[in-house]
């Protein structure tokens, strides 16, 4: 099985499955169901991912909002909360592996579109600039406190307002 749009830029394919037992609730109130992961090769801020069909199975109802997954049982609510803490933690660990993903996707690209000898431009002595100064120039101090500063060339022709 192979996943589209779960890592930025690429495909991920399936290792296999897994089968594990869900519980959720407590030892006098709860729902236990054999659940099939995919197994996949790539970073996540997360162990597993439940999707819609997992929530259709338990009967779940997720509130993104306020952190809660709630299913019915005969006897009462199951109600799952999670820390919101913990819930940004893997937001901004999320976001920081999916740009480090995406520096390598467009670094590829970009050797593959990038002309070599734009390449060794970057090679070019520094001590070159294409910036001259201007004949008529005066030094000024522009750093009174400082009188160590290098001085800020200004042109002779500027008015003095």
């Amino acid at each position: 099985m192979q996943f589209h749009g779960v890592t930025p830029g690429k495909k991920a394919k399936s290792l296999g499955q897994i089968s594990l037992d869900v519980v959720f609730g407590d030892s006098k109130n709860f729902r236990k169901e054999r659940l099939t992961f995919e197994v996949v090769d790539f970073h996540s801020a997360y162990h597993a991912i439940l999707g819609r069909p997992i929530y259709a199975r338990f009967m779940a109802h997720p509130c993104y909002v306020y952190l809660k997954l709630k299913m019915t049982r005969p006897k009462g609510v199951i109600t799952v909360t999670r820390n919101r803490q913990r819930a940004e933690e893997c937001l901004q660990k999320g976001s920081k592996i999916v740009d480090e993903q995406m520096a390598v996707v467009e670094l590829e690209e970009y050797k593959k579109n990038a002309d070599p000898s734009d390449l060794l431009w970057a090679k070019k002595p520094a001590s070159k600039s294409a910036f001259q100064l201007a004949s008529e120039t005066k030094p000024v101090h522009i750093h009174l406190e400082d009188p160590t500063a290098a001085p800020t060339h200004i042109s002779t022709t500027l008015d003095s307002k």
